[in-house]
């Protein structure tokens, strides 16, 4: 490995305004990894992406530098070098992702081959095998979407197989960020994908049944009727005609819409 200098990243990066955490916006870590792409030190691999136009193999990295002593050597979960007394580089390293965090609780998954946020397998997080995917315990009994995490998020786009951000299985067992969630919601409550309705929808459509039994038809519209197809359980209906809203006659549902 040819030398390296500050040109290529040789002093130490900090996480806080003054200096006092090594790290980024990303990770509080003791240590920058040299990218085996470009043998440059990046603190880790987001930082690395947002400097260049190609990604990082943070599987293929082999040497790291202690930010404390700056001496590149093999990587590994503390500094070698005498003067640093085995300085840990994070309270969690991975081996196999050569990922470093020292703030986060993170298990590695054997099934996904990549490191989660969480406590671990059995834990609070299992693997689904049909899914491909690690989901919390509490998501034991759900709609399996087959390599539903291999798909990117439907709001940001943003892959999520390998993504940081936590990931919420919606009730037609496809997938987004839950912070996507939260801000799709606001505004919307159906899937994009499949446009099924994202909750227990009853308060909202009984609203709607209050609405429109207060309305009055209009006379030449009386006796019409709309052709149907209803997205929450994908059967077709003729109710009466409406400018907005078709009530399915088979399981009470307004997702629906005109075919």
């Amino acid at each position: 490995m040819s030398a390296l200098d500050n040109d290529h990243g040789v002093y130490p990066s900090y996480r806080d305004s003054n200096e006092s955490v090594f790290g980024c916006e990303h990770y509080k870590r003791n240590c920058k990894l040299v990218a085996s792409c470009c043998n440059k030190l990046y603190t880790c691999r987001f930082c690395h992406d947002e400097a260049n136009d190609h990604p990082m193999d943070r599987k293929a990295t082999s040497m790291m530098m202690c930010m404390k002593c700056l001496i590149v050597q093999p990587i590994g979960p503390t500094c070698s070098t005498v003067s640093c007394n085995s300085l840990s580089m994070a309270r969690y390293y991975c081996p196999i992702c050569k990922l470093f965090d020292d703030e986060r609780k993170i298990y590695h998954c054997p099934h996904c081959d990549l490191c989660r946020v969480g406590k671990g397998l059995g834990i609070d997080y299992f693997h689904c095998m049909n899914c491909n995917a690690c989901l919390a315990l509490s998501l034991a009994e759900h709609t399996c979407a087959r390599n539903c995490l291999e798909d990117n998020c439907p709001i940001c786009h943003e892959c999520m197989f390998t993504s940081v951000t936590p990931v919420r299985v919606l009730p037609c067992g496809h997938m987004m960020h839950s912070s996507c969630f939260q801000e799709y919601t606001c505004s919307n409550y159906t899937c994009p994908i499949c446009s099924k309705s994202l909750g227990d929808m009853q308060v909202y459509f009984g609203m709607l049944d209050t609405l429109l039994a207060e309305e009055e038809i209009p006379e030449e519209h009386l006796g019409r009727t709309e052709d149907i197809f209803c997205n929450d359980c994908e059967k077709r209906g003729t109710p009466p005609f409406h400018r907005l809203y078709h009530k399915c006659a088979s399981c009470g549902s307004y997702n629906t819409r005109l075919i």
